[in-house]
């Protein structure tokens, strides 16, 4: 899937510097499968990816007293891109009660204000719903919103708690341009090149604020379709019809809930890729979390984390103009369907196969 980045360096690249984050629980097993894919397909299509593996999450807030250390948070500044595994344990939580997440702290920092997660059924995945024809995505923005106040202080009366939600005009046109921009991409690729806003503009003021900004950014798309739906219908709809929807943009929770539906629908968070992009810096990881319960079984689901790197195959290519890496994003998608198709799944999508089976399957396919 093209992901059209706002400020293209055309230049290609002798060789990418990528900053791997493992994090937590599973994320250290699929970054280990991301990474073997990684490296078997720019081997096989003449790409070179430096790799520097760094501490952050949970796991380093126990043994250091902090989450992510201001030189890994350099490093992920400097890098090309960041392959992120998952981070954060129920049972490492701060004194308010809250889990570690540093991946909140990366796109705070470096204004990912983006989160890009498309639902596609897959080649070899059945159907949840009754529709076959299921390729959409969900664009959340990933700063702000409801999650804006997330460093408050607690409330001074003990029997109430609040807690914030922000929009800024910055924030959103950027949110939009990047929707409009991934549709555009999309409609040459043959889909519908539609945006469809969720929203609570009925209720909420920050939300009308966030339509008449949306309304403003596509105005100057013309050429492109548009829909405002309130999230409660929005969310019925994609139940009930997911055909329907190509691009969905929305505010931070909101989008939160519905990529999580939306990867539900399409076969489970186990397939599910995303990438959290900015204007300069992407961050690419699957949907799902860390998973204590089954860390070190070998039974997670690798495919999420596989496509996230495809994804980012995908954003290096356009930011860079090298066709080498959109080839080789297009190659690892292609083996994913394979593998799948095959057979080889995990059974949290009626399978059988370990964590590196499914790997294995995917890089012979390449």
């Amino acid at each position: 899937m093209p992901l059209l980045p706002l400020c293209c360096e055309l230049e290609g690249r002798m060789a990418y510097d990528v900053v791997v984050l493992p994090g937590d629980g599973i994320g250290i097993e699929v970054t280990d499968s991301g990474v073997a894919v990684l490296r078997a397909v720019a081997a096989a299509v003449g790409l070179e990816v430096d790799l520097e593996f760094l501490d952050a999450g949970a796991g380093a807030y126990q043994r250091t007293g902090v989450a992510i250390a201001e030189p890994v948070m350099a490093a992920v500044g400097r890098a090309d891109a960041v392959l992120f595994g998952a981070m954060g344990l129920p049972d490492v939580r701060r004194e308010d009660g809250t889990e570690i997440t540093p991946q909140l702290d990366i796109r705070e920092r470096y204004d990912l204000v983006a989160g890009v997660r498309p639902s596609t059924l897959l080649p070899g995945i059945d159907p949840v719903l009754y529709a076959r024809d299921i390729d959409f995505v969900v664009v959340r923005e990933s700063t702000e919103g409801l999650f804006a106040g997330r460093r408050d202080p607690r409330s001074a009366d003990p029997d109430v708690e609040h807690d914030r939600m922000t929009i800024t005009r910055a924030t959103s046109e950027t949110l939009f341009d990047i929707a409009f921009s991934l549709a555009a991409a999309r409609r040459e690729a043959g889909h519908a090149g539609r945006v469809t806003l969720f929203d609570k503009a009925n209720v909420l003021k920050s939300q009308a604020f966030l339509r008449t900004v949306f309304d403003e950014v596509a105005a100057r798309h013309p050429d492109v379709e548009t829909e405002r739906v309130y999230v409660d219908a929005g969310v019925m709809m994609m139940v009930r019809e997911p055909e329907r929807f190509d691009v969905v943009v929305m505010e931070n929770m909101f989008g939160d809930i519905v990529s999580d539906l939306a990867a539900g629908i399409t076969g489970g968070l186990g397939l599910a890729p995303s990438g959290d992009i900015g204007r300069d810096h992407a961050v690419f990881q699957p949907c799902h979390g860390s998973a204590p319960d089954i860390a070190g079984l070998d039974v997670a689901n690798p495919v999420g984390m596989i496509l996230s790197v495809a994804m980012m195959l995908d954003w290096l290519g356009d930011r860079h103009d090298d066709g080498r890496c959109l080839k080789a994003a297009a190659r690892v998608r292609a083996a994913v369907g394979a593998a799948l198709s095959a057979g080889v799944r995990t059974r949290d999508i009626g399978g059988t196969a370990s964590t590196s089976e499914v790997t294995a399957a995917v890089v012979a396919a390449l």
